[in-house]
């Protein structure tokens, strides 16, 4: 059964209390048993949307394979921040490995265990969008191609955060970057470029694609549960704000991921063997600029004189996703 949105019934918030739900429907978070895979005493930075991606989802992960689950990380900001060495945040078994080569590793992994007879142990691949869109691309195709049994995530903060907030092909159009500054007739990363990976993963034909943000726990988590009970190759792309490298204060990191999807740009879906099967609807829908506005990576849009046909642009993107994706019902208000 598709997964069945929490009703708000707070007028005006997006909140609600886990206390007012039945057991079954409350999150792995609200648990006293949940496992804290990703534990205290990582180094992310304050407000770090990837540390409760990766923590939102490795627990649901943790919760749905019963506790059997190993996980290969790619080299980035969560493997840095989780691992300085001697030291891990880490409570399962867990490899480091290249920055390009997470998913094949995963395969290794998952082939091991099925060597040994250990159909119930499951297989995670993670990384960032650096590791995943760009310098682990070919891997993660192949991945896709042969159908390994594993579930990638991909925790999506739009450039190479731990090495300087680089340009990754996640990275959108304007934003500013060290590799595309906001300089010049048209500041920041230019149009047209880059990788919607979701889409790519629907294109080899696997049996699971997803997108997700860490502003609906409730959605996140049901996502990844239900990928590890299917046997094959999954793919969920997990959005996950930076404040240090996008400038946005820390205590906006939900607000963001909340913005994004409320504004269209990024569309929240599943698909299964290259089709769409369902879409979380915006709720209450929002100009571009109300997303774009906090972050300043875009403030050179709003100077002295606004970058008022760049705007443009961005909105009728988002307007394109609403269209294709029918993010909003036929005859909603605006």
């Amino acid at each position: 059964m598709p997964f069945q949105p929490v009703k708000f019934y707070q007028t005006g918030t997006f909140t609600v209390g886990n206390r007012l739900l039945a057991p079954e429907e409350r999150s792995v978070q609200a648990n006293m048993q949940r496992t804290n895979s990703l534990n205290s005493g990582h180094r992310a930075c304050q407000g770090c949307g990837e540390a409760l991606g990766a923590r939102y989802a490795i627990d649901a992960a943790m919760n749905a394979s019963n506790r059997r689950l190993i996980a290969a990380n790619a080299t980035g900001c969560l493997e840095v921040f989780s691992t300085p060495y001697p030291e891990t945040s880490w409570q399962i078994p867990w490899l480091h490995s290249l920055f390009g080569n997470t998913a094949a590793v995963a395969t290794g992994i998952a082939a091991a265990m099925r060597a040994k007879g250990r159909r119930d142990v499951r297989v995670i691949a993670q990384g960032g969008d650096g590791g995943t869109t760009d310098i682990g691309f070919g891997c993660l195709s192949g991945m896709f191609e042969r159908n390994d049994d594993v579930l990638y995530i991909c925790y999506d903060n739009e450039a190479y955060m731990n090495t300087g907030v680089q340009r990754s092909s996640a990275t959108p159009p304007a934003a500013r970057t060290a590799t595309t500054m906001p300089v010049g007739p048209e500041p920041g990363n230019v149009f047209g470029q880059g990788k919607n990976l979701p889409q790519i993963a629907m294109a080899h034909n696997i049996p699971y694609v997803a997108t997700a943000t860490v502003a609906d726990l409730h959605d996140l988590e049901y996502k990844v549960k239900k990928a590890i009970g299917i046997r094959g190759a999954k793919y969920i792309h997990i959005y996950v704000p930076c404040p240090l490298g996008w400038g946005a204060a820390s205590h906006d990191t939900i607000k963001l991921a909340r913005l994004v999807k409320e504004s269209g740009l990024f569309p929240v879906y599943e698909a299964e063997h290259g089709v769409v099967t369902s879409v979380s609807r915006i709720r209450k829908r929002v100009p571009v600029e109300d997303y774009l506005r906090l972050q300043r990576r875009f403030a050179h849009l709003f100077g002295k004189v606004p970058a008022v046909a760049t705007i443009a642009r961005i909105q009728a993107m988002a307007d394109h996703n609403i269209r294709k994706f029918g993010l909003i019902e036929e005859g909603a208000d605006r």
